[in-house]
């Protein structure tokens, strides 16, 4: 399987693109609270930066830019992605070398900037996927992406920290720039994506057209719908993960955090690459349906380690189960996103469905916490499994509609 990403382009520059696109999410996330944390900022700013995350819901605002205007160099996907790279080497830089005790607040600014420059990055780089990647190269790309993705979630957040407090902030902080700056290397050696697809011609026809394109589709509804729901249940199951294992089972911030950091990670990457292989056999719905069932009980297994109390071994199963199905389920659903993309408005179709299906990992906390209050945990992981099913009833009625070799959803 290795072999294969080597030899063909396409997908080894996919493979490279995700360690650039999964980076800097920690950087403005966990780790920059880890430094406030460090540096004695007050709770209410360090909770503050939370809302750092924004440009990742909305990025569907900006990105008709991107689908209409071509940079001068590198073409109209590689062209952005190396703006954005270039901009988030410039601010993280900047950013390694202010002090949250004396600029917490500029500090904050900046992260949003930050932010809406690996959003932006995050657009070019799904358009460049979708582009790229022939229809039986999706299942095996997602998940060559997810890989690399991962791998630089855990740089960015694990192994920083550890970084951090051996050599100091600064330091740690202008590595990960220098990292996306090498990562400059893998957009210029990337494959050009076909000259035969053109941008839109007018702004206009760059904001209208990918959502007129999108609804004209037969029983688009459905289709919007189940990717509002495919991934609701993982959503409901992962919502209040951490505050389940430390405060609901008691369980050290060492175990959980090996056990998510270390085994989930390994467990989401096995799960991409085996859905991955697997979409090259299957079709994508019948990919979509079992990759679906198996997420739906994989959820189950966080009610029994409820059931069952502190049990460190169960609950290292129980992640790892529940990452390993999650990560077959996104590599089919990530094709699915990719099918019904429109080759001229990519970078704007890809951002609406992932903004939707983002919906419920997003908005889902403090609903899940009214959940546990009034439910238990017990009964709380019972919904979650029951949650996974609308969205497979709704997949069910689009069986006819699903089809892996087909360019597109029509």
């Amino acid at each position: 399987m290795f072999s294969h990403y080597i030899k063909d382009r396409r997908i080894l520059a996919v493979l490279l693109l995700g360690f650039s696109s999964g980076l800097p999410l920690a950087l403005t996330g966990a780790t920059l609270q880890a430094w406030f944390t460090q540096a004695g900022v007050n709770i209410i700013a360090i909770g503050a930066l939370s809302l750092v995350g924004v440009p990742y819901v909305w990025k569907m605002l900006w990105a008709p830019v991107l689908d209409r205007f071509t940079p001068p160099w590198w073409g109209r996907r590689r062209g952005w992605i190396l703006i954005a790279q270039l901009g988030l080497c410039l601010t993280l830089f900047i950013l390694a070398h202010m002090n949250p005790q004396t600029q917490p607040a500029w500090m904050g600014w900046l992260a949003l900037l930050i932010a809406f420059t690996a959003a932006t990055q995050d657009i070019a780089i799904d358009a460049y996927r979708t582009d790229i990647l022939l229809p039986d190269e999706r299942g095996l790309g997602t998940a060559a992406f997810i890989f690399t993705y991962r791998i630089a979630m855990l740089i960015s957040g694990g192994l920083a920290l550890i970084f951090a407090d051996h050599f100091g902030w600064r330091t740690t902080y202008e590595i990960m720039a220098i990292l996306i700056g090498l990562s400059i290397l893998s957009t210029h050696f990337a494959p050009k994506t076909s000259n035969a697809i053109q941008a839109p011609k007018t702004f206009a026809d760059a904001v209208i057209k990918p959502f007129l394109n999108l609804f004209k589709r037969d029983r688009v509804i459905v289709i919007l719908l189940f990717i509002l729901f495919y991934k609701f249940g993982d959503a409901v199951a992962l919502a209040l993960m951490s505050n389940f294992l430390l405060k609901g089972l008691g369980f050290s911030l060492t175990a959980v955090g090996v056990a998510h950091k270390t085994f989930g990670l390994l467990a989401t990457i096995m799960g991409a690459f085996v859905g991955g292989a697997l979409l090259t056999r299957l079709s994508l719905f019948r990919a979509l349906l079992l990759f679906g069932l198996l997420q739906a009980f994989s959820n189950l297994m966080f009610m029994i380690l409820a059931m069952a109390g502190k049990n460190e071994f169960l609950m290292v199963t129980s992640i790892f189960i529940e990452a390993f199905c999650s990560g077959m389920g996104t590599a089919a659903f990530v094709a699915f996103l990719m099918a019904l993309c429109d080759h001229h408005y990519t970078a704007t179709q890809f951002a609406c469905l992932s903004g939707i299906s983002a919906v419920g990992r997003v908005f889902i906390g403090p609903v899940a916490g009214f959940m546990v209050l009034h439910l238990g945990w017990i009964n709380y992981f019972a919904w979650s499994f029951i949650l996974s099913f609308p969205g497979l009833f709704l997949l069910f009625a689009l069986r006819n509609k699903v089809r892996m070799n087909a360019e597109k959803i029509l």
